[in-house]
């Protein structure tokens, strides 16, 4: 290394140690331990590829662009999130396996509050076009016990793969919550989950386009299950068989998430409607980790 190259070397690391150093009067421990953190691995970031100002202009203008478009309806910042894989490296650290406990995956951008609530065996799907499913399982502890009165949040894209909020208008389809029964049980009806493109139209989208990656993702049902005493849990479960299960754009996919969807025709359902032409059903236990797991 010539003396040129150290000395600008040390200009470019008294900028990172000025900086640093600005966080060191901050009286959250926490909140400077990531600041300073923060600032040298981002310092680092742009020494380690050369950054250059147009980059550097092209990516404030990209993430101005995701600001601009993240809205009630829409948030483009988890989806970037998302398909750079931080979301499931922040679930996989703050959610490990637990032994015998359903494994969580990514929340996605698309969870909406005040869902309705339905009643066992009601019908989230309230109009949604798709094929019908039945929905069944049990919540229970790892111990084996059941979890009366747990809440299970629901929601999913209709067969064409679009959710209720990516439509005109303020309609509610395939969304909902329930509790589970005294004997942990729950069941319910939706559609049968369909594979899509997460939204691609926007700078997400170009970041893919750009990266020569594709924007689908697998056929998926989210869950949110919380109880008093135990860990909440947002996960999926994923259609088995479905193309997209080996390139997720989001890399949610786990093999203990991935269930088989049975496909019937006409006959008695299991809660005792009559039902005519193709029907799905999937059985789904949930297994909640004790709070003290976190």
């Amino acid at each position: 290394m010539t003396s040129t190259d150290s000395e600008q070397t040390a200009r470019e690391q008294a900028v990172t140690d000025e900086v640093v150093a600005s966080f060191a009067e901050a009286k959250d421990d926490r909140y400077r331990e990531v600041m300073e953190s923060l600032v040298r691995h981002l310092h680092a970031f742009a020494r380690d590829v050369r950054l250059t100002q147009e980059e550097w202009d092209a990516a404030i203008a990209f993430l101005t662009r995701v600001g601009h478009l993240t809205d009630d309806r829409r948030q483009e910042f988890i989806l970037l999130s998302d398909v750079l894989g931080l979301s499931m490296l922040t679930v996989g650290m703050n959610a490990p396996p637990q032994q015998d406990a359903t494994e969580s995956t990514v929340f996605g951008p698309f969870f909406v509050d005040g869902a309705p609530e339905i009643e066992p065996g009601g019908d989230i799907a309230q109009g949604a076009p798709g094929i019908p499913c039945w929905v069944s399982g049990s919540v229970r502890a790892t111990d084996g016990s059941p979890v009366p009165g747990a809440r299970i949040d629901v929601w999913e894209a209709d067969e064409d793969g679009f959710y209720d909020v990516q439509y005109e208008g303020n309609r509610t389809q395939g969304r909902g919550w329930l509790r589970s029964g005294a004997d942990g049980g729950y069941r319910f009806w939706s559609v049968r989950p369909s594979p899509y493109s997460i939204p691609a139209d926007g700078p997400v989208g170009d970041l893919l386009a750009r990266g020569g990656r594709g924007p689908m993702r697998p056929a998926h049902l989210h869950f949110m299950v919380s109880a008093p005493g135990f860990r909440r849990l947002v996960t999926h479960i994923f259609v088995d068989g479905d193309e997209y299960l080996d390139r997720d754009a989001v890399f949610g996919v786990k093999d203990s998430l991935v269930y088989a969807f049975t496909e019937r025709n006409g006959g008695a359902a299991p809660d005792g409607s009559a039902r005519e032409g193709v029907w799905n059903e999937v059985s789904f236990d949930i297994v909640l980790a004790p709070e003290e797991a976190a």
